[in-house]
């Protein structure tokens, strides 16, 4: 079972990462804090790289990641080895990202979703277990694509 977990925001998704936030630790969750620590206008490469190599390194099973779009945090992330992070905009989308893929980052909207939305996003992409099979053999696929462009 997961006990620690990385999060990180620019600064569109400060507010929704602090809310994210207090619901990680409330859940027993020890949660690790990349930033960004206010509003103030920030790049958000600055903060999606410590998320991603925090996954990509294994030191986090998981991690979550917030700005405006949701957009750019995703392009940072999946420039990793083995990071595979999945942009959600609802409770379903979350679900099937950790059941067919493997999802092992989070991504949220700052900018489109309320804390109510993203909780309950964010409650069905933790909930949720890799169901293997068929789709083994697809992330299977993607390791070698990896390996084959990591050269």
């Amino acid at each position: 079972m997961m006990k620690e977990i990385i999060i990180g925001s620019d600064h569109a998704g400060f507010e929704l990462k602090e809310e994210l936030k207090q619901l990680l630790a409330a859940r027993g969750l020890v949660v690790t804090d990349a930033g960004a620590f206010c509003g103030d206008s920030v790049d958000y490469p600055d903060f999606g790289v410590p998320v991603a190599e925090g996954v990509s390194s294994g030191r986090y099973d998981r991690g979550i990641l917030v700005c405006g779009s949701g957009i750019g945090m995703s392009i940072v992330a999946n420039r990793f080895p083995g990071v595979r992070a999945a942009l959600c905009a609802d409770e379903e989308t979350a679900r099937l990202s950790r059941l067919h893929n493997d999802s092992n980052i989070l991504v949220l909207a700052g900018r489109r979703l309320s804390g109510a939305e993203a909780k309950i996003i964010m409650d069905a992409w933790l909930a949720a277990d890799f169901e293997g099979g068929r789709h083994a053999r697809r992330l299977d696929k993607i390791r070698e694509l990896e390996k084959k462009l990591c050269k």
